[in-house]
Formats: structure tokens, sequence, C-alpha cells
């Protein structure tokens, strides 16, 4: 079995699955949730949860038990997401790079050498991986990367790769033990787009982490610019072994995550829903308790059926990826709708609070801030829009002409 269709392959059994979210949703909802205020006030995650967060398995749970990690494959991963979606987000940020986007890389194309390397510390949170994506001109579309690696020969004899360019909001980076890191090795031709990934650890020489990043929501998960100027990192570093893996590595990652995003959106709208339905039954007007008044339900019953709609297809789409039957389409659809659907019921959660609904230190403010991220990373809604459509007339074009492109 291919690399990447292992990877889809769960290694835990439903029982075993449904003890682990259930876990994950009491330590979420009664631990985590309680300490948002603390979290949004020290822009951090505090030690005791981290450490619990990775006693539990988080930091590796969709990294395969061979490697150390709890080995769930995306249609589990989507019900954690769901979990993780209902507090504030930097708790799912924190582990959510080595599950996901940079993680699931050396899963899928790392070499042997390179899984033993790295894997096991991922997964147990020793080390923390971020993925050196998106720059300053190249943000949704990998194709624009201005950083470049070249070769050049060492002392030794050997190959070296020299690196230099400039990274921007990159997830993790003020924290990150290891750096993912794509660029240009020659233009793209015939053979390729000429990306390649690169393995660099934090304290290789010439690498700089800018300054923490002051961001609308979503306090407690850190970002930064990360530059290389002339970072020097052995042949062994190249991903797969190979300059022609990292295009596709970036967008398989990509892809996987935005199913993940959209499930982290559900969870997330799923708070909304509920402290809007809790705060429309307690809260009065004129003596009614405002969820009486029809225009109130009327609200609650949108975000209620976006809720809805949203689970049943991020969770449609995930089985789909697992099966193979759909790994391009369906994810940036589920991206796209999910992440609109919570900034919708986001905002309408502010509504039925009123005024209250735009204090700080009131939930629903927090995540109308927090949730409006989503539509941004891992591809912004614009671009699902192109790949969903694009590849649509793509295929029915392929259909009528007999499948010849």
């Amino acid at each position: 079995m291919a690399a990447d269709q292992a990877a889809l392959v769960s290694q835990v059994s439903d029982q075993d699955f449904a003890d682990i979210l259930a876990q994950t949703r009491t330590f979420v909802r009664e631990v985590v949730v309680p300490r948002e205020q603390e979290i949004a006030d020290t822009d951090r995650i505090p030690d005791d949860i981290r450490r619990a967060a990775a006693d539990m398995g988080l930091f590796g749970y969709a990294i395969p038990q061979k490697w150390g990690g709890l080995g769930l494959n995306l249609a589990q991963d989507v019900e954690l997401a769901m979990e993780f979606g209902y507090t504030t987000l930097a708790f799912r940020s924190m582990f959510g790079t080595n599950n996901g986007i940079a993680g699931q890389v050396l899963v899928t194309y790392g070499t042997e050498e390179q899984k033993q390397t790295w894997l096991e510390r991922i997964a147990s949170g020793e080390v923390v991986a971020s993925f050196a994506l998106t720059e300053p001109g190249a943000g949704s579309n990998p194709a624009g990367l201005r950083t470049k690696a070249v070769r050049d020969g060492d002392r030794r004899g050997g190959t070296d790769w020299v690196i230099d360019g400039e990274k921007r909001f990159i997830t993790n980076a003020p924290s990150a033990d290891l750096f993912v890191v794509f660029a240009r090795t020659r233009a793209a031709d015939s053979d390729g787009p000429g990306i390649a990934v690169f393995l660099v650890p934090a304290d290789t020489p010439g690498l700089e982490v800018g300054v923490k990043d002051r961001k609308m929501g979503q306090e407690g998960a850190w970002t930064s610019d990360v530059r290389f100027s002339a970072v020097r990192v052995p042949n062994s570093a190249l991903v797969g072994g190979s300059e022609d893996v990292g295009y596709r590595a970036a967008m398989v990652s990509l892809t996987r995550g935005r199913v993940h995003i959209a499930a982290l959106a559900v969870g997330a709208a799923q708070r909304a829903l509920d402290e809007s339905v809790a705060y429309a039954a307690t809260a009065t007007q004129g003596g009614s308790a405002i969820g009486d008044f029809q225009l109130v339900q009327a609200m609650i019953a949108d975000q209620y059926t976006g809720v809805l709609a949203g689970r049943a297809l991020v969770r449609d789409v995930a089985a789909r990826y697992v099966s193979g039957e759909d790994r391009r389409v369906g994810p940036s659809a589920a991206k796209l709708y999910c992440t609109e659907m919570v900034g919708r019921v986001a905002d309408l959660a502010v509504q039925i609070h009123g005024g209250t609904g735009y204090m700080r230190d009131v939930a629903v403010e927090r995540i109308y801030r927090d949730v409006r991220l989503l539509r941004l990373y891992e591809g912004t809604s614009e671009i699902q829009r192109l790949i969903i459509g694009g590849q649509l007339v793509k295929q029915a074009k392929r259909e009528a002409t007999g499948g010849q492109r």
C-alpha cells in the first residue's frame, strides 16, 4: 500500500475511538472552556493544559501508531476537530500543525530516516512542528513561492542546500522546534513546479523568528514571520529525497487540512449556537425571555440549520476522502461552506446577545473574532471557489471528450 494510502487507514477500533472522543470532549468542556478567559488574557496556553493534552496523545492523534501516535484517520480526525472547535481555537492550534499540515508531510512523504528522527518526538509533543509555506507574495497559491534553495557542495565533499527567503503568518513559529520549509529549487518546467520541502531545525544558523504577531483574535495561538538568511541544511533534510516532492506535499497536506478546518468551524458554530440558546432562554426584555420573541427564534433556527448542514457535510466529505472517492473538490466545498457558515452563526450570536455580545470577556464576542480567520488560512474562500468550479468544469470536459485530456 502506498504511503499516502496507508495514512488513510485508521489504526484504532470504533470502541477505542469512542473512548478517545469522550475523553476529549470531557477535557475540552470541563478543563479548557472554564479557562478560556485566562488564555485570552495571558495570550498563551497554560503549561498544565499543554502537558495534559500531550499525555492524552493529542499532539500525535493523526500520526501512525508505528511512530508513537494514535493513528486516527481523517473521518475520526473531524470528530475530534468538532470538539476542539467548541473552545478557544488556540487550544487546537497548539498541536494542530503536528497532526496536520506539518506532520502529514513527514508521514506521507518523508524518508524512513526522516520519520525515525522526527515523528515520535512530534507525536509526543516534545517537538512542535511548524508549516512554513505562506510568504508575503504567496499565500493560498504555493506556485508563487520566492524562497529559494540552491545546492552547494560542503567542505566534506557532500551536498548542502542553502535557503534564503521570508515566510509570513507561520503558526507556532515562536515556539517551534522544527520548520517544514517550502522553497523553490528551480523555475517551473515540464518536470514539475520546482518546489521542494526541507526539514529545518529551529536552532539552525541563519534562521530568525520575528516578533509575535498581534492578531484580531485567537489569543494564545502564536504566529510570526520567519526569515532564512543563507540557512544551510544537509541533503538529508530534503523531504522524500526529491526536489519534486514539495508542491505535491503542500497540496495534499492543505487538502486534508481543509476538511479538518471545516470540522473545526462546525465545533465553533455549535458553541455559538449553545451560547445563543442559553442566553435567549434567560435574558429578559420587557419581562419576557428574549427567546420567546419570534425574530430571535428565527435567528436561532438559522444557526441550528447551518450547524446541522455543516456537520453532515464535513462527515460525508471526510468519509469520501478516506475511501478515495474524492480528495479534491469535496474538501474545498466543506471548507468553503463551513467557514462561511460559522461566520454567519457567530454574527447571529452577537446579534442575539445585543449589546452584551459586543463586550469583551463574553464568549460570543471572542468566537466572532476567532472564526474570522477560518475563511483565510488553508486557502481563502475565493481560492476554494476557484478549485471547485475549475475541477467540475475540467471533469465535464474530460467526460465530453471520452476521457481524453
